[in-house]
């Protein structure tokens, strides 16, 4: 997770995932290693149990590979796009900006790797006010918007 504290009362973490994965070893994880998934709750980003106006501030950082299941150490990380996955992400984008209060802002990380970033924004008609590109290749994008 990307929470410099992931105590911090402030910070919810929803997931439709609660569970470990044993990754191989290799020279960034050693032997042994579990990856928790533990979200403070469990729920599909597309149909979130919230009420409207809910937060201030919501992240959105889907899973941007496409694959139909959670095969090496970074799908098993950070989930997959399996099926739809247009819609799938036009329905996260939706229910984002539902929970989020008027004047609220979002912040969106996208990763570059199968799909650009352009063809994303398509899935919302909510426009960024502003973006950065980060990662060694630059493919990783932090783009902000404000209901």
């Amino acid at each position: 997770m990307m929470w410099m504290d992931k105590k911090d009362n402030r910070v919810m973490f929803s997931d439709r995932r609660d569970e470990d994965y044993e990754i191989a070893p290799d020279r960034a994880y050693p032997s042994g290693t579990v990856i928790r998934i533990r979200p403070d709750v469990v729920a599909d980003f597309t149909n979130l149990p919230f009420e409207s106006g809910t937060f201030e501030h919501v992240v959105f950082d889907p899973p941007h590979i496409i694959r139909e299941k959670e095969l090496g150490t970074v799908t098993k990380k950070y989930g997959c796009l399996n099926g739809d996955w247009e819609t799938m992400l036009a329905g996260g984008f939706s229910e984002c900006f539902r929970v989020l209060r008027v004047g609220g802002t979002l912040v969106f990380k996208w990763c570059e790797t199968q799909i650009p970033l352009k063809e994303i924004l398509k899935l919302t008609d909510q426009k960024p006010l502003y973006g950065h590109r980060s990662g060694a290749k630059a493919q990783t994008h932090w783009v902000a918007f404000i209901k």
